[in-house]
């Protein structure tokens, strides 16, 4: 299942969600873990159907027997379903999340800052199929977090997560960030929030160019000490070049004043 982007939130994760918070991904657990449980009720009702077509008045029971037993495999299997469906593994700007569990439902949580060591493995049907685990690490301290199973698509979900725990800036015209960056050119902070203020750097007040602009409120944090200015420079090729004011303040030249003749010389 593709990976699910900004507003597009499913609606039994709304109340799990931070106001302003920004979805990064959101997925299901791979149909492959239906397979097993799907596989097991089929064979039931094979051999159900094949006892109940060659039993006797003497073997009659039996063929009762494998009917009773496919009806408790096909319930197994409703119930996989619907734990299926109430299943989900959710990455934010702030947070990862794994909802699960039909009748009481659970939610654990681990913060990005939090997170040590992210890596997946794909066994050889994984591979075929397209499904991995997700292993988390946090501090060295066992979390609940700690595996995520059937994780589907998991090259991608990969990417968009790890993007998200170091900043990195994708590259142009990556297909993956072109629809999340149209929906947040209007709003970069979650419903409701006020616009980001005009960066001093860029023109347009667009905010740091080499930054996405889903981690604006962290180069905000960090524009406190990296403010410049353009200037330029006299020179046959002329050139913009970025300087701040104690740059500035130790390239200006000492004003002392006239220097006056001392008495006696």
């Amino acid at each position: 299942m593709a990976a699910r982007r900004s507003r597009d939130v499913p609606a039994g994760l709304t109340p799990i969600l931070l106001p302003g918070e920004n979805l990064v991904t959101a997925v299901r657990a791979h149909w492959a873990k239906l397979a097993e449980p799907a596989a097991t009720a089929l064979l039931g009702f094979v051999a159900a159907v094949w006892v109940d077509s060659n039993v006797t008045k003497s073997t009659q029971a039996l063929g009762t027997i494998f009917w009773w037993l496919f009806f408790v495999l096909f319930g197994r299997l409703l119930w996989c379903v619907l734990d299926w469906q109430h299943n989900w593994f959710v990455a934010t700007d702030k947070r990862l999340l794994l909802r699960f569990g039909l009748i009481t439902h659970k939610v654990a949580m681990m913060p990005l800052l939090k997170v040590t060591d992210m890596s997946y493995v794909r066994s050889i049907p994984g591979q075929f199929l397209g499904y991995g685990k997700f292993v988390l690490e946090s501090a060295g301290q066992d979390q609940a977090l700690r595996e995520v199973k059937w994780v589907p698509d998991p090259d991608r979900t990969y990417r968009d997560i790890c993007a998200e725990i170091f900043h990195i800036v994708p590259p142009p015209g990556d297909e993956d960030f072109e629809d999340l960056d149209d929906e947040l050119a209007d709003d970069t902070s979650g419903p409701g929030s006020p616009a980001p203020p005009p960066s001093p750097i860029t023109p347009g007040g667009t905010g740091f160019p080499d930054v996405h602009r889903t981690h604006n409120p962290i180069q905000d944090r960090l524009d406190s000490y990296s403010r410049a200015v353009p200037i330029q420079r006299p020179s046959e090729r002329p050139e913009t070049v970025y300087e701040s004011d104690d740059i500035k303040r130790r390239r200006r030249g000492a004003d002392t004043g006239p220097i006056w003749p001392r008495r006696g010389d």
